[in-house]
């Protein structure tokens, strides 16, 4: 399917304005693609989200905690380190260059992150305010996506959300191309579901912790259970503010370790276009496969998060004692249930030990993680034109798009929904830049964003993935590569 290819003059029925992208969902990969989008000549473009405002994981901006990916994995730098909505340019605005240059940092804090992109929200929407209906729309809830046949556009239905978040005026816009950027949201494991819910104990998902750290801090005993790289910056932040010998801490995970996140040199080239194209080359079974294996590179902490923690444990037994915290890696929460008012209890089991245990505590912190938002719903009127995959996933293609029938002449691109398809890459900031790059060259049929051919120091594969794209390989090296055979039956 061809790429709707964008047109300056709008071409709706009494004089309606037609857009040529709408993003829904208005997190950092939209804000890269509207980013972006800016400088593309003649390109209409407007974002619908739900939000009163721009807000990255408000839970977790954590004094002190820092992105796992460098500064410049901004918005826009990776695509086009020449756009006026870059980080340096943020800081630039905001007269700090200069002290950024001299505090060398590579991997700048959360909230330094967070007011970025907000600066690039609130500069899209002033530059909107000459071109009514583009730009970032915010505290609008998008309730519906469906094609017309009969005016070969995308008709985008939304809810206007008044002041309190309630329900407001419905609208409509029109659009030749949508991308679907409605993210993640907060796993709770089924045995936790009910005590998350109430509120008489306090069982809050690690993307509310900062809404209830106070009361986290008051309780006698707490509970942190998940070892990604949010459930170790919730636990040393709550070991840092505790009493010596008074810690009340329990860190349990079901990982076989409090492990670091895999970060070499040549690792780290699994965050790259090109490892992007090989996982996407691969069968739909061998991609499966890997997913699991690939933990390490997304789900663990990094080494220096785990080096404070350790550093912090250890300052505290220089009176001779040791802290009142318990870390157990290997261990899963069975069921739980309240005791009481003020207590629950976790019923463990542990793997390798085949063991099972109770823990009383008097709160829980849950770092298990995020889901990819369903997007059936959403889409449900698109629902007899997508093609899925053997296990009910939509199939994208490589650049980003869902696979729609032949009827549909528009493309709905994907950001951060298809993992299943273009592997951990996915939902890394790092590669936000370039895949809303990959989705405006296609989108415009132009390469308005020069791409490069080759971004990693290792071959995946013993072929290139895209057959037609010329190699920048050193040729004759592996010879004659062919498919494997099938193996026999009988």
């Amino acid at each position: 399917m061809t790429p709707s290819p964008p047109r300056r003059r709008d071409a709706g029925t009494g004089g309606e304005q037609v857009l040529d992208l709408v993003c829904v969902g208005g997190g950092p990969f939209s804000l890269s693609l509207s980013a972006l989008a800016d400088s593309v000549p003649g390109l209409r473009t407007a974002c619908f989200e739900r939000e009163r405002a721009f807000r990255w994981h408000p839970g977790l901006l954590i004094e002190g905690a820092t992105l796992q990916v460098p500064f410049l994995a901004d918005l826009v730098t990776l695509a086009d380190p020449a756009s006026p909505w870059s980080f340096l340019r943020f800081l630039r605005d905001r007269r700090r260059l200069f002290p950024f240059y001299f505090a060398e940092r590579f991997h700048i804090e959360r909230t330094e992150y967070d007011a970025y992109c907000r600066w690039v929200s609130d500069g899209l929407a002033e530059r909107a305010v000459g071109a009514p209906g583009t730009g970032p729309h915010y505290g609008h809830h998008v309730d519906a996506v469906r094609w017309n046949p009969r005016r070969a556009l995308f008709e985008v239905d939304f809810t206007r959300l008044d002041a309190g978040g309630g329900t407001g005026s419905p609208g409509r816009a029109a659009a030749r191309n949508v991308a679907l950027g409605i993210g993640t949201e907060p796993y709770v494991p089924e045995a936790l579901r009910p005590l998350a819910e109430s509120d008489s104990v306090p069982v809050v998902h690690s993307a509310e912790y900062l809404d209830h750290r106070e009361r986290l801090l008051a309780a006698e005993h707490v509970t942190v259970v998940g070892s990604g790289q949010s459930g170790a910056e919730v636990f040393l932040d709550l070991l840092r503010r505790r009493p010596a010998g008074h810690e009340g801490l329990h860190w349990l995970t079901r990982s076989p370790a409090f492990a670091p996140m895999e970060y070499s040199k040549l690792g780290l080239e699994h965050f790259t276009p090109d490892y992007t194209r090989y996982f996407h080359s691969l069968p739909e079974e061998a991609r499966d496969s890997l997913l699991p294996k690939q933990w390490q590179l997304h789900k663990a902490v990094d080494a220096e998060t785990l080096a404070a923690v350790h550093e912090e444990l250890y300052r505290r037994t220089a009176g001779g004692s040791w802290p009142d915290v318990v870390l157990t890696p290997g261990v899963g929460v069975r069921t739980a249930g309240r005791l009481g008012t003020t207590h629950l209890e976790l019923h463990l089991v542990h793997a390798e030990q085949r063991e099972r245990g109770r823990l009383l505590t008097d709160a829980v912190v849950l770092a298990t993680g995020y889901r990819e938002r369903p997007s059936d719903g959403l889409l449900a009127a698109l629902d007899p034109h997508l093609s899925r995959d053997s296990s009910g996933r939509p199939l994208v293609t490589a650049d980003y798009r869902l696979r729609l029938d032949t009827s549909v002449a528009g493309s709905v691109y994907v950001q951060n929904g298809e993992r299943h398809t273009h592997g951990v890459g996915a939902p890394d900031l790092g590669l936000a830049a370039h895949r809303s790059a990959v989705i405006l060259n296609s989108l415009t049929g132009e390469e308005h964003f020069p791409l490069p051919a080759r971004t990693a120091f290792t071959s995946f594969g013993l072929r290139e993935p895209d057959p037609g794209t010329p190699s920048t390989r050193a040729p004759g090296r592996l010879g004659d590569v062919r498919p494997m055979p099938a193996p026999s039956v009988g």
